[in-house]
């Protein structure tokens, strides 16, 4: 039987022990455990349930295994910047999809340290088509070359409302006609201010590459710790 935080996929029989095993199961992911578990209920009208009695006889032990999913990360525009980002993030444990409608610009990926992350490269002369694509909980990081195509990613990212994050490079005054050009689209000031414009850690100032990737990627993975 698979459990998640709002499905389940097979069954174990039904009554007091899977909601049990499910109850506990879902509890074992909420807390972020990763260690397997044992947990043996016994079978008989005597024995204490929770979600009804059953009395079929003798006990049965059930293992937990969690199997948290790991991150997901995307980022679109793999510039100067991205391709920094990109190799700090590839030192970890996270799914990363990085993506350029220049397919030059993706080259540079094959030259990374052996990575720990699993990278997926993605040419795209329509950056949406791979947004719509990405898991539900995904974070994502907008810095291409093109005004006009960060602005088209924002509001694809606006659109779905499932994202784990959304974050976009660019000084105050770039989000200020930006927010205006989403509104005029149609969303709602709250939603427009899921965005988060400028990004980085304010306290990490500094405008070469590197330090502004560095600045990205602590706050990116603070949000996601």
């Amino acid at each position: 039987m698979i459990a998640t935080a709002d499905d389940l996929f097979g069954t174990i029989g039904g009554g007091n022990l899977e909601m049990t095993a499910l109850t506990r199961a879902r509890e074992l992911l909420a807390e972020g455990q990763t260690a397997p578990e044992m947990l043996t209920l016994r079978l008989n009208d005597k024995a204490p349930a929770k979600y009804g009695r059953q009395c079929c006889g003798g006990e049965v032990t059930m293992l937990f295994e969690p199997l948290p999913v790991p991150a997901s990360v995307a980022i679109f525009g793999i510039g100067n910047i991205g391709l920094e980002l990109t190799r700090i993030l590839a030192r970890h444990d996270l799914d990363l999809t990085v993506s350029d409608s220049r397919p030059e610009q993706l080259e540079a990926i094959d030259g990374l340290e052996e990575p720990v992350a699993r990278i997926r490269p993605e040419f795209a002369v329509v950056g949406e088509e791979v947004l719509s694509a990405l898991p539900a909980g995904a974070h994502v990081v907008i810095m291409t070359h093109d005004h006009a195509e960060d602005l088209h990613l924002c509001s694809a990212a606006l659109t779905r409302g499932d994202l784990g994050s959304v974050g976009l490079i660019g000084s105050s005054a770039k989000w200020q006609r930006f927010r205006k050009n989403l509104a005029a689209e149609g969303f709602a000031p709250e939603v427009i201010d899921t965005i988060r414009c400028p990004i980085g850690l304010p306290e990490l100032p500094g405008k070469a590459p590197a330090t502004i990737a560095v600045s990205v990627a602590a706050d990116l993975l603070g949000r996601m710790s």
